[in-house]
């Protein structure tokens, strides 16, 4: 028997470039000010989030993973709904009047700074399509 080489990286580390790929898309379109891109990838440290942009590739923890995969099923669920991409995009900005948002827009929810929110967010849209 063998020993097998363990691979120099996990999955989740190969996940990093094209997350943060889509992360920066995503913020391009939603128009997302920088602050608000920081707390939406849970307000890592200014130096870490620059390099992030520039490079636009790194190691990404669990939390900041978990952060994009929700905001990418967000995008998902929006433009499923909206068949126009502009009106989907512009829905995160627009006041709500449902319980959930109380009146706020749902990218007011989304940067409270809780993973919990995007997720809430999440479940909403899915709720919405049908899918609950």
């Amino acid at each position: 028997m063998t020993a097998h080489a363990l691979p120099r990286t996990t999955p989740a580390e190969e996940l990093g470039g094209p997350a943060l790929r889509t992360f920066f898309k995503l913020a391009e379109l939603w128009n997302l000010r920088i602050a608000e891109q920081r707390k939406l990838l849970g307000d890592p440290p200014e130096s870490t989030f620059y390099k992030w942009k520039r490079q636009q590739d790194g190691v990404l923890g669990r939390d900041t993973l978990e952060r994009i995969s929700y905001l990418l099923g967000i995008y998902k669920a929006l433009q499923i709904l909206f068949p126009d991409p502009a009106q989907a995009d512009a829905w995160l900005h627009k006041p709500n009047q449902s319980a959930l948002f109380g009146g706020h827009s749902a990218i007011e929810r989304m940067l409270s700074g809780n993973v919990s929110d995007l997720y809430v967010v999440r479940q909403y849209l899915d709720a919405q399509r049908g899918w609950n």
